[in-house]
């Protein structure tokens, strides 16, 4: 069976460190899968979008509705993903539960301080300012997890949690039901 280990929290709550650690230390080949990896790869062309060539609240449904199709993809293709994403739509967790049903999530919620979310958004730069606090106060409301972590806790020992929650294979998140 396919797995797919779900790291799920605010804009700079650390779920590209963990999905590093997570990747370096899993025994099995798991590819790790982000917009963030699309955005810095050039696959939107976000220049023109910033100077309004182009609407991207117009293009955001289709370009989502991809991304979740893809992820379908790559897991029916045999691939196992560690995907990290933040939920800002309601419709987008339905979505995602009817496409990923065939495989094994392991959904994750990541907590992070929001002091610390705005520092990082701050030091970042490359997220609107205020996005970070706006998922904080969103983004873990009405989700069920299998497992959840907090951030400051650092990239190694979550990634011990989860790899021994992983292994266990109980599932009881939204994904499970």
């Amino acid at each position: 069976m396919t797995h797919i280990i779900f790291l799920h929290g605010a804009s700079s709550s650390g779920k590209s460190t963990l999905a590093r650690a997570l990747q370096a230390r899993i025994e099995l080949p798991f590819w790790h899968v982000s917009i963030d990896h699309l955005r810095d790869a050039g696959v939107l062309p976000l220049q023109r979008y910033r100077r309004g060539d182009f609407d991207w609240q117009a293009a955001r449904p289709a370009f989502f509705k991809g991304f979740h199709a893809s992820l379908a993809a790559y897991a029916s293709a045999g691939n196992n993903l560690i995907l990290e994403h933040i939920l800002d739509d309601d419709a987008w967790l339905p979505e995602l539960q009817a496409l990923l049903a065939p495989f094994d999530v392991y959904f994750v919620g990541l907590h992070c301080p929001l002091t610390v979310l705005n520092e990082r958004e701050a030091a970042r730069g490359d997220r609107p300012v205020g996005s970070a606090q706006r998922d904080f106060e969103t983004v873990h409301l009405g989700k069920n997890y299998d497992l959840e972590l907090q951030s400051l806790d650092g990239a190694e020992r979550n990634s011990d949690l989860i790899l021994r929650g992983w292994r266990g294979g109980a599932r009881n998140s939204d994904f499970a039901q």
